[in-house]
């Protein structure tokens, strides 16, 4: 259930009609929903071989690309959002792809495990790494090379001149705009150039 209210949450941010690419778009489930509800166009942008099948079972337009390479093939300003959602945790250059994703969208939106969350630092105080809902994984078989918070990302968007047009938490599908930091699983942000 809160993962159907978190999509809807991501989709309300995106304009009605918006071309759009998903990068890092798992089976296609979001821009499955953007295409229905929204009236939205766009590319998805995955590496799995499994999910580039499901999008493409889905009638999601996708393109199989490791975005470590990054986003050459696009021009600037090509997408009216990009959308990275739980994707920048995984990737090596972070930096360079949030760099990419404002080149290439005149919007972005992100989203990341939050490792402020109030339980991950309780974890930590009694020295071991969080494994919660949105950090599933035990610290030495996780997929995400890198963590962070939602203060840690307003640093890294002011380094690279991004303006936050809205950020927020979310927590078991609800929206979390007092204290996300602490108290949310999951950091949104909403960005242009």
């Amino acid at each position: 259930m809160s993962e159907r209210k978190d999509l809807e949450v991501i989709a309300s941010l995106v304009p009605e009609g918006a071309r759009v690419l998903d990068l890092g778009c798992g089976t296609g489930e979001l821009l499955a929903y953007l295409q229905r509800h929204r009236g939205c166009t766009g590319y998805g942008i995955e590496l799995d071989d499994a999910n580039v099948l499901a999008c493409a079972q889905r009638g999601v337009n996708v393109i199989q690309l490791n975005l470590e390479e990054g986003l050459d093939l696009f021009d600037d300003r090509s997408f009216d959002v990009v959308l990275q959602l739980e994707t920048l945790q995984h990737l090596r250059n972070a930096e360079r792809m949030l760099r990419e994703t404002a080149r290439v969208g005149r919007i972005g939106i992100v989203s990341f495990p939050n490792f402020a969350h109030w339980p991950n630092r309780l974890s930590v105080m009694r020295g071991r790494m969080p494994v919660t809902r949105a950090l599933p994984y035990e610290w030495y078989d996780t997929p995400n090379i890198r963590v962070g918070t939602l203060a840690d990302f307003e640093v890294l968007a002011r380094k690279n001149g991004l303006n936050i047009e809205d950020s927020f938490g979310l927590q078991g599908g609800r929206v979390v705009r007092r204290w996300p930091n602490l108290r949310a699983s999951v950091a949104v942000f909403k960005f242009s150039k």
